[in-house]
C-alpha cells in the first residue's frame, strides 16, 4: 500500500524538524564550547592581569622605596655641602689668620732687625767716642777688637802614682 500524502508529509516536516534540532544540539554544543574556551582564555588573562597588577605593585613600592632613597641622598649631599662650605670658610678664616700672624711676625721681625741696627750703630758710635776720647787722653784701647779668651784653668787631681809592683807583692785592686 502506498504511503498516504499526509503522513508522508508529517513525516517528513517531523524529519525536517529532527534535522533542525540536532543542527541547533550541534550549533549549542559548539557554542558552549566556545564558550568554554572563552571562558578560559579570560580566566587566564584574569590571572595574568592579578599577576600584572601585582608586580605592578612591587614595582610601585621598589619606586617608591627608590624615590625615598634618592631623597635622603640629596638631603645628606645637601648637609655635607653646607659642611663642605663650613668647612671651607673655617679653612678660609684660619688662613687668613695665619696670614695675619705671619705678617705680624715679620713685621715684628723687621721691627727687630731695625732696632738691632740702630743698637749695632749706637754701639759703633759709642765706641768710636770711647776710641775718640781715649786717644784724646793718650789711654791704650781697651776694646781693640781683638778679644782673647784665657783659657780655663782646670783644677788639678791629685794623681796617684803608679808604683810599679814588685816580685812577691799583692795587688789588692
Amino acid at each position: 500500500m502506498a504511503p498516504s500524502a499526509p503522513r508522508t508529509r508529517a513525516a517528513a516536516a517531523l524529519r525536517m524538524k529532527q534535522i533542525a534540532l540536532d543542527n541547533q544540539g550541534r550549533t549549542i554544543r559548539r557554542l558552549r564550547a566556545q564558550l568554554a574556551n572563552e571562558r578560559r582564555g579570560l580566566a587566564t588573562m584574569k590571572k595574568e592581569l592579578e599577576d600584572t597588577q601585582v608586580a605592578l605593585e612591587a614595582s610601585h613600592k621598589v619606586i617608591t622605596g627608590m624615590t625615598e632613597i634618592g631623597l635622603n641622598m640629596s638631603r645628606k649631599i645637601e648637609r655635607m655641602k653646607v659642611k663642605k662650605q663650613k668647612v671651607r670658610a673655617n679653612h678660609e678664616e684660619c688662613h687668613q689668620k695665619f696670614q695675619a700672624r705671619i705678617h705680624a711676625a715679620e713685621d715684628s721681625m723687621q721691627a727687630q732687625h731695625l732696632l738691632i741696627e740702630a743698637l749695632v750703630d749706637e754701639k759703633d758710635s759709642l765706641l768710636q767716642t770711647i776710641h775718640g776720647l781715649q786717644e784724646a787722653n793718650n789711654a791704650p784701647a781697651p776694646f781693640d777688637g781683638d778679644w782673647e779668651e784665657e783659657p780655663e784653668e782646670e783644677p788639678e787631681e791629685d794623681e796617684i802614682e803608679d808604683i810599679p809592683l814588685g816580685e812577691g807583692e799583692i795587688d789588692d785592686e
